[in-house]
């Protein structure tokens, strides 16, 4: 008897996949902002809870309010010291909509943890703690002071192409009074600071995480405020999708081998007889589409190619496009491994030398002329910092000139790569046009690039 051919998925197909994904966004901010107790807010709120996690939470609280923020603590030096230390990912989902929520540390010592979550993140709520803001010293013009977390968060996630970002003012439970004045002089500074960064902000909500007042439902507390809840915010905005249009650039992530058996009506059409091989080049397409019947080249060994079929969770497509993981079947054996590059010929323009924003996350710093490793895609070559440009000061948002990056500090730099790398402006594609750095001795991620110009 012989197999059945496993049907094609087509084209409408899967861009109605891509149109139905979740979106992915991140809580960020600085140390007891309330990010934790919020997501536990809307897991609770939106019915995303288990039972046996909720009859947890209400023994420890022995007939106190629970707390919201264990949903996501779930190291036990978290709950001892009660901060976020590693990301924690949630998911609940509305009748409109699926999310996925990456609860990030505040505390500067985890920023390399923040910039992980905010790396495949389509949107960040930027909590703001109004209690810890002296909301009431702005006078005329002036704006008050933020907090440097609260401008470091904002900065990274514009940076990394968050494409929006949401500032969700918390806390106003605890003002007594005047809440409409404070929350009106926070968010005066807040859009400030967003367009002056350069920074796409969606929005600022006044919320209380704590209390559920304009999370998931209007509050009733705040008669002066007619704009929408935080989850109505999230619920329109868009997910991050890579061009689909124009050259292919696939990132080979791992090869499979697979035999054609007697009477398999599958096999790829390059494939004939019983008992060959062939083998499969799986990755998640960076920008760009393929199908069979397209040519393409290897890099970097320039080897070409036609694409002889193309595969998407274990079936037969007809085409593949950008953020679908594609596996490509070729129609002849080419040299191909993880690390190597598959793309439409002619349309990479490999380099050496480049130009870069540095995110440095290494408590030793950042220095001209010391070799690291860097990761693009999935190859990792030798590099070094050519020069420091300068870095960016975060309070006046003024570039300084500096000879090295501390932790925590962003600045430009010059990169050297020891071998050439098909990267990109990071502006047009977040796969080609970012590496993160690891420092040999230690073997520490201490860094992350996105390039600028090559």
């Amino acid at each position: 008897m012989s197999t059945p051919v496993t049907p094609n998925v087509s084209h409408c197909e899967a861009r109605e996949e891509l149109a139905h994904k979740a979106l992915r966004f991140l809580t960020a901010g600085s140390v007891d902002d309330g990010k934790s107790t919020l997501i536990g807010r809307l897991l609770f709120d939106s019915r995303a809870i288990l039972a046996d996690q909720l009859d947890a939470l209400e023994k420890r609280a022995a007939g106190a309010p629970i707390d919201l923020s264990l949903l996501t603590d779930g190291l036990e030096a978290e709950r001892e010291q009660g901060i976020t230390i590693d990301v924690a990912y949630r998911y609940f989902a509305t009748k409109t909509r699926k999310f996925i929520i990456a609860d990030a540390p505040g505390h500067e010592q985890y920023t390399r943890n923040m910039v992980t979550a905010a790396a495949g993140s389509d949107a960040a709520v930027v909590l703001v703690d109004i209690t810890k803001i002296d909301w009431k010293s702005r006078k005329g013009d002036e704006h008050v002071p933020l907090l440097p977390q609260t401008r470091r968060h904002s900065l990274l996630a514009n940076l990394l192409r968050v494409p929006s970002i949401v500032f969700a003012v918390n806390k106003l439970d605890a003002i007594e009074q005047d809440t409409e004045t404070a929350f009106n002089n926070v968010k005066a500074s807040l859009e400030a600071f967003a367009e002056k960064a350069g920074i796409n902000s969606k929005g600022v909500v006044p919320v209380s995480a704590l209390r559920g007042d304009n999370v998931t439902t209007p509050s009733a507390n705040w008669a002066w405020y007619k704009g929408p809840t935080l989850l109505q915010v999230l619920e329109e905005l868009p997910v991050t999708d890579e061009r689909h249009d124009g050259a292919l650039l696939h990132p080979v992530q791992y090869v499979t081998r697979d035999s054609v058996g007697e009477g398999e009506a599958n096999a790829p059409l390059s494939v004939s007889g019983t008992g060959h091989q062939y083998r499969t080049f799986w990755g998640r397409i960076a920008h760009g589409g393929v199908k069979a019947g397209d040519e393409v080249q290897i890099f970097p060994s320039g080897q070409t190619a036609i694409v002889a079929e193309v595969r998407h969770s274990a079936q037969v497509v007809d085409q593949c496009e950008a953020g679908q993981s594609a596996g490509i079947v070729l129609d002849r054996q080419v040299d191909i491994s993880r690390g190597d590059w598959i793309h439409t010929p002619g349309s990479i323009k490999p380099t050496d030398s480049f130009t870069a924003t540095l995110a440095w996350l290494d408590t030793e710093p950042a220095v001209v002329g010391r070799k690291y490793w860097v990761r693009h895609g999935n190859r990792w070559v030798q590099a070094r910092i050519s020069s420091i440009d300068h870095r960016l000061d975060i309070h006046t948002l003024m570039d300084i000139d500096a000879h090295e990056l501390a932790v925590n500090e962003i600045g430009r730099v010059q990169i050297q790569t020891q071998q050439p790398l098909p990267v990109e402006p990071y502006l047009d594609n977040r796969v080609g046009g970012a590496l993160i750095v690891v420092d040999p001795t230690t073997n520490r991620t201490s860094g992350a690039l996105l390039v600028k110009a090559a």
